[in-house]
């Protein structure tokens, strides 16, 4: 069964819960998502306080993912950026789908769920991207459209010794 996705929801200590544990989860199976095994809630509650903060501040947009059980399954923060130069493109953060739905083509359809997200966004034409090299990632955004635009080699340190690369991504919109 698809995940419905919902863009903006309603901020409720539900959906905050959910998405800490979403965070959780998929940070504990080893997700790219910030964060390296082990962690818990309170490790990742600081970070989706920002995240929320933005949201608050109308800087950062939701899109949520909920399961057939109404469970948060998949999230992906679309985060405009306020350089005055740049405002025709956004930033896409924290792209999670838990890791008991993977492989099932969500990850899939919550990018296109983010791109159609982003198209209905005043002035924007494309959306970059970051994510972690060595783990495959980016043919996977690339299988959804996005084009490598740059890499810094070894720019993130998930442990003493297991530096990688950075790698930016960008899908155009137009």
């Amino acid at each position: 069964m698809p995940l419905t996705f919902t863009f903006d929801p309603p901020v409720t200590a539900d959906l905050r819960d959910g998405v800490l544990d979403l965070w959780t989860d998929v940070s504990g199976a080893g997700g790219s998502v910030g964060f390296v095994p082990p962690v818990t809630r309170e490790d990742i509650r600081p970070e989706l306080v920002r995240h929320m903060v933005g949201m608050a501040e109308g800087r950062t947009r939701l899109l949520v993912g909920h399961d057939e059980e109404g469970r948060v399954a998949a999230t992906a923060f679309l985060t405009l950026n306020t350089h005055r130069l740049m405002t025709h493109w956004l930033w896409l953060y924290t792209v999670m789908v838990h890791p008991r739905h993977q492989g099932r083509g969500y990850g899939r359809d919550l990018m296109a769920a983010a791109a159609d997200a982003a198209r209905t966004v005043d002035g924007i034409e494309a959306i970059r991207l970051t994510c972690r090299g060595g783990l495959g990632l980016e043919r996977f955004y690339e299988s959804c459209g996005y084009k490598e635009v740059g890499r810094v080699p070894g720019a993130i340190r998930v442990a003493a010794g297991d530096d990688r690369d950075d790698v930016f991504l960008l899908l155009p919109l137009t």
